[in-house]
C-alpha cells in the first residue's frame, strides 16, 4: 500500500502526533451521548407519525438527539511517484440542494436511518439546537429529518422542518405557528397602524403554512393604491429579523 508522505516516518508509540504534538497532557472530551445507542426515540417517532400536529413535533425533536452526517473534504494534497493523494483533509456537515437553489441539512433520528441514505457518512449526535445552528450557518433553510426513511421495512416519509421551526430550534425557544404567535400580532397590529386606509387585520394560516393577513380596508380604493398599501405592509415586517425568523411565507387578502 502506498502511503502519504504526511505519514512517513512517523512512530505513534513515540509519544507524539504526526505534527509532533505530545499525546500525554491531552484530555478527550465526551460528545454528551456517551451512552447513546443509536436507536431512535420513541416520543421522536411517534411525533413524526402524527406530523399535523406541528407544535408537538417541534416540541419533541427541540428534546432530542439528532444524527448529523459529516463527510471528508480533501484539504492539502501532496504528490507520491507522480499520483495526487490528500495530504490531509476536513470533516464537514452535508447539506442538500434543490433546483431552485434553497439548501437543506439532512438529520436522522438513529444509526439505521442515516445507514439507509448513506452509510459511508460519518454519524455526529447533536442536540436538534446544535443542528440548528450547523443549518443556520450553512445557510439551509430546512431541515429534513430522516430522508431515506427509519430503516426498516416501512415506506420512506421525511419530514422538512422550515425556516420558523429551525429558528427556533437554534434559538432554544418554542415554535408557534406565525398566526398564533403574540410577537408576530403585535408587529403585525404596528404595521397594518401606520396605513390609514386600514381599519383592521387579522392573522390565520394560509397555503403551504404561510401566514395570512386579511386587511379591513376603507371603502373606493383603487387597486393600485391596494397594492402599494400591501407593499409597504410587507415591507415593514422584512425589515424586523426576529419576525422574519418566525414567518416562513406571507399571504394577503382582502375581507369582504
Amino acid at each position: 500500500m502506498m502511503s502519504s508522505k504526511r505519514f512517513d516516518g512517523h512512530e505513534p508509540t513515540e509519544g507524539t502526533d504526526t505534527g509532533g504534538v505530545p499525546w500525554s497532557g491531552r484530555t478527550l472530551l465526551g460528545t454528551g451521548f456517551d451512552a447513546d445507542s443509536g436507536a431512535a426515540e420513541a416520543d421522536v417517532l411517534a411525533a413524526l407519525d402524527n406530523r399535523r400536529d406541528e407544535k408537538a413535533l417541534v416540541a419533541a425533536i427541540a428534546a432530542a438527539r439528532l444524527i448529523v452526517p459529516v463527510v471528508a473534504v480533501a484539504g492539502e494534497t501532496t504528490e507520491v511517484n507522480g499520483l495526487v493523494t490528500d495530504a490531509s483533509s476536513d470533516m464537514a456537515a452535508v447539506t442538500l440542494q434543490a433546483p431552485t437553489g434553497e439548501k437543506a441539512l439532512p438529520a436522522f433520528t438513529s444509526m439505521a436511518a442515516l445507514a439507509a441514505w448513506d452509510s459511508s457518512a460519518r454519524p455526529v449526535p447533536v442536540t436538534a439546537q446544535r443542528a440548528a445552528l450547523a443549518a443556520v450557518q450553512e445557510g439551509c433553510g430546512v431541515i429534513v429529518v430522516d430522508l431515506a426513511g427509519r430503516g426498516d421495512e416501512s415506506e420512506p416519509t421525511p419530514v422538512a422542518l422550515r425556516s420558523s421551526m429551525v429558528w427556533a430550534l437554534a434559538m432554544n425557544r418554542e415554535w408557534l405557528p406565525a398566526h398564533e404567535d403574540e410577537h408576530v400580532q403585535s408587529a403585525v397590529d404596528q404595521a397594518i397602524a401606520e396605513e390609514d386606509d386600514v381599519s383592521g387585520g387579522t392573522l390565520s394560516v394560509g397555503q403551504h403554512s404561510a401566514l395570512q393577513i386579511a386587511l379591513t380596508l376603507k371603502p373606493n380604493l383603487a387597486s393600485d393604491q391596494i397594492q402599494q398599501i400591501v407593499t409597504r405592509i410587507g415591507e415593514r415586517l422584512a425589515t424586523d429579523g426576529e419576525v422574519r425568523a418566525r414567518i416562513d411565507a406571507i399571504s394577503f387578502k382582502l375581507n369582504d
